[in-house]
């Protein structure tokens, strides 16, 4: 059965341009009433206009679907729980979250100032917990939701001159972690893309040759598959130029040393078996590490738990 939205309302921020629009399209195309999220400001966050949102809308209405434009910026709590409560009043429900607005304000970290820091993290870390907040009460009380974060390759591998960015990032990673797991009784589930395209964020960095495979089309629809019925919960999925991966966060078997080795020259010795990935596996969450460590702790002679 194909997938589809017929019924669902679902908000995407940042969706004026780039990656935001094209999922936008994507869900209404496949019947979502959609809130289209643009602040309307520049890649550093500065400025704002409704006019993006309000032309994505257009298309949207264009095409046969249903859309409203909302300029409602993220790292505004009272503005991110206004479009809910707007999104609510006008079609009960938002029942998909698409947590996709951001911004650049890329330095080396030598040069980078304490204000272009927080900023990024304001709009990207704290944007996407104020618009899973303000979804989250709703999602419960109608015991279904489906959420997708956007993280990046900064976050889950570095990039030179983006610690702001890649720190916010990197912290939605921890941000979805969590929220799956809350959400699992509710049937929330909560998914988290890591794209790789052609947009206004990056097209200074690539060469024509290269922008021209990497579509934010590309990425569209691993995002509509992490907002569908059948969704896993708790996904990092990678995607570009038509890749699609997933990303796993592996720890390694590990070494148990016993207390009189509790010494970085001990560390040192068995690094190499310490580090051995041969047998690293995903942990569920972070009481399983907490086991895992008692469990190796207790096969010594003379330990009982």
């Amino acid at each position: 059965m194909s997938i589809r939205f017929d019924g669902r309302v679902a908000i995407v921020t940042g969706a004026g341009n780039g990656l935001g629009r094209t999922h936008a399209l994507g869900l209404a195309r496949l019947g979502a009433k959609v809130i289209v999220n643009d602040f309307g400001g520049a890649r550093d966050g500065s400025g704002g206009s409704l006019s993006p949102a309000e032309s994505v809308v257009e298309e949207i209405r264009q095409a046969g679907g249903t859309a409203i434009a909302d300029a409602a910026d993220v790292s505004n709590f009272e503005q991110v729980t206004a479009m809910v409560a707007r999104a609510t009043k006008e079609w009960g429900s938002v029942d998909l979250l698409c947590a996709n607005a951001g911004i650049l304000r890329d330095k080396s970290f030598a040069k980078m100032e304490v204000v272009d820091f927080a900023k990024v993290l304001d709009v990207h870390l704290t944007g996407t917990f104020y618009c899973c907040k303000a979804v989250w009460a709703g999602m419960r009380e109608r015991n279904y939701g489906r959420i997708v974060l956007t993280t990046s390759s900064s976050g889950l591998y570095g990039n030179f001159g983006q610690a702001n960015y890649g720190a916010a990032k990197s912290g939605m990673v921890g941000l979805m972690n969590v929220l799956a797991q809350e959400g699992l009784k509710a049937d929330i589930r909560v998914n988290i893309i890591s794209p790789t395209a052609a947009t206004r964020m990056t097209e200074e960095l690539l060469p024509p040759q290269a922008l021209a495979l990497m579509k934010p089309e590309a990425i569209t629809p691993a995002v509509l598959y992490l907002l569908s019925e059948n969704a896993p919960t708790r996904t990092i999925m990678g995607a570009g130029a038509g890749s699609f991966a997933v990303v796993k966060i592996m720890e390694t078997e590990g070494v148990n040393l016993a207390e009189t080795d509790w010494t970085p020259d001990a560390i040192a010795a068995r690094f190499t078996e310490i580090s051995d990935m041969s047998r690293a596996q995903p942990l569920e969450n972070a009481f399983q590490q907490t086991q895992k460590y008692l469990e190796q702790a207790a096969a010594r002679p003379g330990i009982k738990l």
